[in-house]
């Protein structure tokens, strides 16, 4: 052993003693390079990049190796390396040292957007080649933002002792919008249809509010995705949108956008079935949870939103491992997928932590409650799924990119959130006309993400013709941290007496409200508001003396209304804005009474359903209805009664049926009703010829309804004179068409509607107006 030893030494030391020859002769051969021209960079340093060959010379390749790793430092502009008998002449031309590097011409794009883009940075050195691709980065940056027609100079400014300015100056020319978007392979929904899917548009007049004719490749991606989500949710499980094709062309001085869709075949749902490998679990408690149905049309997005369902119950029983995948097996004979939902145990990986980067505004917290899982819990893929449509859903960012890394174990992994975000906020200065207010003015302000909190603030004063009020409202999504939605609303709103009505009326007050899910599509909110109305009378400007019902609400004065109220709200709409299929329920109740001075119960229900019935065009019916009545000996105060018009049954005016006083000589004003009922069958269309961009919308209805039921006095006390009160429950029906309008600042709608069936005394109006100002 001890000669083992003591050879392995002497070889380690002459193993050294080697190395420490081959240093010394490196360092004598370098000894001989003689360096020039360098003002900032050591000889040393240089030398250093030199490495002989085993006899100490300098031959060919090393030199050439040197010289490529010298000019690879970026330190150099230029680099020469000259033999001198057994010695070598380095010359150096150093690079100059950047001391600004700023933009001009830029207004389309910051200059904050433009340093991140760019590689040149101060205090580095200024590199040629660098600043040629900063101009394609440049460049690149302006066609995310629709500007292809741009053109950029660089200009260097010397300072002295090598330092140098960099400037990029830019032209930023017209912009280059999108003028014509097509799609290819598309049989089963038309044009106008895929367009009102993606996000971006074709040049409009209103795109300087949209901006969506800009040509943006990540929003591009985005729209792809769209098209295929919505194949897939319309039964065509096998779409594939290959490409977007974006082409300039210089006849239309713009860009035409293509995607290609290869559909597939149209598929129903086969057999439904739940498989269960997981021991102790019983699958019969996570069947009634299939949002899915033997054959249905097959929707992928109902497929995933089971699968997310599925998820969080299998944690809620106590199987946080437990995974739930969906294998699918299509018979493409009939045109069918069996779906079985096959629940295995999974691995028992933990989130080891959860990484968020891109959120410069939002908070961490507003981001990480959209997680059914945190740090320390067992990791569960179908709940960063569900995260991730989560955080989409709420409109604070561009991109969502969520990826998995490595953790400190076999058994960890951490949660990488990348994020972009986008604007909030909300100001807006718009007018318009509505038959029930006149003409108006509205001043909007207000933010969906308020200092990055999640939280919605908005405070909107408007100022009309028949019409003057204010709003102020605020919501937290998440109250004290639970997954209760709370608000509050302050209000004041002031009316005109006009042609359809003898009196005005004042309220102001405050609501607050708590709501909270009960399913995916089933949600509840509760309510507590208080209010002070009034009717008011000028019965100098009348030219006869208001009807009895109104001077007795005047003659009480303002009273104080305490009223708590519950609203359930059933959804399996497709798009909330502009729905094309699902059901949309809503059920209202409202008690008044706790406090202040009256007493009314108040129910009202509203039932909507869509059904698409071929790419352009969608049907509706509604049927909506409502109930009021006092209680503890109190009448229900005329400004809280029913008043049949427009909103009911379209081409009759304002207040135009219902309840009406026929009494000679008074005002004979419509008088509310205690019930209501209205029905509405629809058909919705795109324009022909119109692009869809522009969200014009065209409709043709027939409206029937009825109010009814008036429960207030009808003779002064004290006095033997009555009212002639018409209060039978007549049905009022019209047949029309209309357009609408999805503006920017809410939808604007024109009606012509005919009257069918109709009284005497009601006032009609065919032609009618209603908007959400714009």
């Amino acid at each position: 052993m001890i000669v083992v030893l003591a050879l392995c030494s002497a070889l380690a030391a002459e193993a050294a003693d080697v190395e420490a020859k081959a240093r010394d002769g490196d360092a004598k051969a370098r000894a001989g390079i003689t360096v020039q021209g360098n003002l900032r960079i050591d000889a040393d340093t240089v030398r250093s990049y030199f490495h002989p060959t085993s006899d100490g010379r300098f031959d060919e390749a090393a030199r050439d190796a040197a010289l490529k790793a010298l000019l690879a430092t970026g330190l150099f502009d230029k680099v020469t390396i000259e033999p001198a008998g057994e010695h070598l002449v380095v010359h150096l031309s150093e690079a100059p040292v950047l001391g600004l590097v700023v933009f001009e011409g830029n207004k389309k794009v910051n200059d904050a957007d433009l340093t991140a883009a760019i590689e040149s940075k101060p205090r580095g050195t200024l590199q040629r080649a660098m600043v040629q691709s900063d101009i394609g980065r440049i460049l690149e940056a302006y066609r995310h933002v629709g500007r292809d027609d741009v053109g950029v100079r660089p200009e260097i400014i010397s300072r002295g002792s090598n330092r140098v300015d960099l400037v990029y100056v830019v032209t930023e020319g017209a912009k280059t919008p999108v003028r014509q978007i097509e799609f290819t392979g598309n049989k089963a929904f038309g044009k106008r249809q895929l367009s009102a899917v993606i996000k971006t548009s074709t040049t409009s007049v209103l795109s300087f509010l949209t901006h969506s004719d800009v040509y943006d490749p990540d929003r591009v991606d985005g729209d792809r995705e769209q098209l295929r989500l919505y194949y897939r949710g319309k039964g065509y499980a096998d779409v594939a949108v290959a490409e977007a094709r974006a082409e300039y062309d210089p006849a239309i001085h713009g860009f035409t956008l293509t995607f290609s869709i290869d559909e597939g075949p149209l598929y129903r749902f086969g057999d439904i079935t739940l498989v269960c490998n997981v021991p102790g679990l019983d699958p019969e408690k996570l069947r009634r949870l299939l949002l899915v149905r033997p054959g249905a049309l097959f929707d992928g997005n109902a497929l995933d939103k089971t699968d997310d369902v599925l998820a969080v119950e299998l944690s809620k029983l106590g199987y946080p491992f437990a995974r739930v995948m969906p294998r699918t097996t299509r018979d493409a004979a009939a045109q069918r997928i069996g779906v079985a939902f096959t629940i295995e145990q999974g691995a028992r990986t933990y989130v080891e932590r959860i990484d968020i980067h891109g959120n410069t505004r939002t908070r961490g917290y507003v981001i990480r409650r959209e997680f059914d899982i945190s740090e320390g819990d067992a990791y569960n893929k179908g709940l960063i799924d569900r995260a991730e449509r989560r955080l989409k859903n709420l409109n604070y960012f561009k991109t969502i990119k969520i990826t998995n890394k490595p953790g400190s174990a076999p058994d960890r992994v951490v949660v990488d959130v990348e994020l972009t975000e986008q604007q909030t906020g909300d100001f807006s200065v718009s007018g318009g006309y509505s038959t029930v207010d006149g003409l108006l003015a509205e001043v909007k302000v207000g933010d969906s993400n308020f200092m990055g909190t999640g939280d919605t603030v908005k405070a909107t004063v408007t100022y009309g013709q028949y019409t003057q009020g204010v709003d102020l409202a605020a919501s937290e999504p998440y109250f004290l941290g639970t997954k209760v939605s709370a608000g509050i609303d302050l209000f004041a709103k002031t009316s005109d007496a006009n042609s359809y009505q003898s009196y005005g009326t004042n309220t102001y007050g405050a609501s607050m409200q708590i709501g909270t899910p009960v399913t995916e599509q089933l949600g509840v909110q509760w309510r507590y508001s208080i209010s002070r109305q009034d009717v008011t009378l000028d019965p100098a400007s009348l030219a006869a003396p208001a009807s009895l019902p109104i001077q007795q609400a005047a003659l009480a004065g303002p009273q104080w209304v305490s009223a708590v109220g519950d609203t359930v709200t059933y959804s399996t709409l497709d798009n909330a804005k502009n729905p094309t299929s699902g059901l949309n329920a809503q059920l209202k109740q409202d008690v008044a009474g706790l406090g202040g001075d009256v007493n009314f119960l108040r129910t009202t229900e509203d039932v909507r359903y869509y059904q698409s019935l071929n790419s352009d065009l969608t049907g509706m019916v509604r049927a909506q209805g409502g109930y009021i009545t006092g209680w503890g000996g109190q009448q229900v105060p005329l400004i809280d009664s029913f008043f049949g018009g427009p909103s009911l049954v379209r081409g009759f005016a304002p207040n135009g049926f219902g309840p009406r006083d026929l009494t000679p000589g008074t005002t004979m004003d419509n008088v509310g009703g205690s019930m209501y009922w209205a029905t509405t069958a629809e058909l919705q269309s795109a324009i022909p010829g119109v692009p869809q961009e522009y969200g014009l919308k065209a409709s043709a209805f027939v409206d029937a309804g009825s109010v009814f039921h008036y429960a207030g006095p009808t003779t002064f006390p004290g006095s033997t004179q009555t009212m002639q009160l018409a209060n039978a429950n007549i049905v009022r029906s019209s047949v029309g068409v209309g357009l609408t309008w999805g503006s920017p600042f809410g939808a604007l709608t024109v009606n012509y509607a005919v009257p069918l069936s109709k009284t005497s005394y009601d006032v009609v109006q065919p032609l009618g107006f209603s908007a959400s100002p714009f």
